[in-house]
């Protein structure tokens, strides 16, 4: 007979304790936690992509640049945005790549880089937009970037040898603690307007030959040397040991510059920054600190505008 149980009439026999879970079923009931913030979905990285993509197309902010490591002299730098990088090419600064992004919009502007990159036998590569981001360490963009070379240091006595070679007295400006690169372009641009033979800037807390100041320049950076010195006060003393006299121009100097008795000389003229003018240092090695007179509503001149007045002086100077 069956054992009792449902309409057997007999009780049945009470089930024992079943075998634990180890806590999964009471696990399953606490949920899975705190929503996510939107950073850790996986459609964050697309829809932040896309966003910046049409926020460059639109020419919109720039979002905030990473901090960047200290760049190797030997280093190439990148000139990025589509009116940056057909103004470089059309200026002529030397470039090594022009990079495109892979199906970007191809205007006016990316069709006039790439063909004048053809035409001076610019290597061109098309990458990803990440890489793009990579290259130009954040910045905006716009699809398009262009590799500039490493500039070429010359060494400061190659700037007198430079002179001698040409018949002429020596013209150089040093730059004294002026960290804009389009300070150093525009700089460059009044050198070469005004028959100078080279710029001198020291190694360290100095704007250096990069895009910004190739630009600046309008391609005058390709036929004016730019020499660097470790120690710009030694550099200096070695030019007056050389034979070359010292003007430094500061807004705080007692000679008006068009009043100088060196301009005919062979000359060094030392530009100071706008904030401070010269360093202490620098304006010991100086022969004479002149200024630029200027109405007294102006407090200072930037450094390339100064510049150019001075280099004007020194010109008019010698043609009498």
């Amino acid at each position: 007979m069956a054992a009792g149980g449902r309409g057997s009439g007999r009780p049945a026999k009470k089930k024992g304790p079943s075998k634990g879970t180890g806590g999964q079923g009471r696990r399953s009931l606490e949920g899975r936690g705190a929503t996510p913030p939107a950073e850790m979905r996986h459609w964050y990285k697309d829809k932040a992509r896309a966003e910046r993509v049409a926020r460059e197309e639109r020419g919109g902010s720039r979002r905030a640049a990473p901090t960047r490591s200290r760049r190797s002299e030997d280093t190439p730098e990148y000139i990025g945005g589509r009116n940056p990088v057909l103004e470089a090419l059309q200026a002529d600064v030397p470039a090594n790549a022009l990079y495109v992004a892979q199906r970007v919009d191809n205007d006016d502007r990316v069709r006039d880089s790439i063909k004048i990159a053809a035409e001076r036998g610019i290597a061109l590569l098309e990458v990803t937009r990440d890489k793009l981001d990579r290259l130009t360490e954040g910045a905006v963009h716009q699809g398009i970037a262009l590799q500039i070379p490493a500039y070429d240091y010359a060494h400061p006595s190659e700037l007198v040898d430079l002179a001698h070679d040409a018949g002429e007295p020596p013209l150089i400006v040093a730059l004294d603690s002026v960290t804009d690169p389009r300070n150093l372009g525009a700089i460059a641009r009044s050198a070469t307007a005004f028959g100078a033979h080279g710029l001198l800037i020291p190694s360290r807390r100095s704007a250096g030959v990069t895009g910004g100041a190739w630009k600046t320049s309008a391609g005058t950076l390709a036929t004016l040397r730019v020499a660097r010195a470790a120690n710009l006060t030694a550099a200096l003393r070695d030019y007056r040991d050389a034979g070359l006299f010292v003007v430094g121009l500061d807004g705080a100097g007692e000679t008006d510059i068009g009043e100088a008795q060196l301009l005919t000389e062979p000359l060094v003229v030392v530009v100071g920054s706008e904030g401070k003018g010269l360093s202490r240092l620098v304006r010991e090695q100086c022969d004479v600190v002149t200024r630029i007179p200027m109405h007294a509503s102006a407090e200072s001149l930037n450094a390339g505008v100064a510049a150019g007045v001075a280099l004007y002086e020194v010109a008019r100077h010698r043609r009498r």
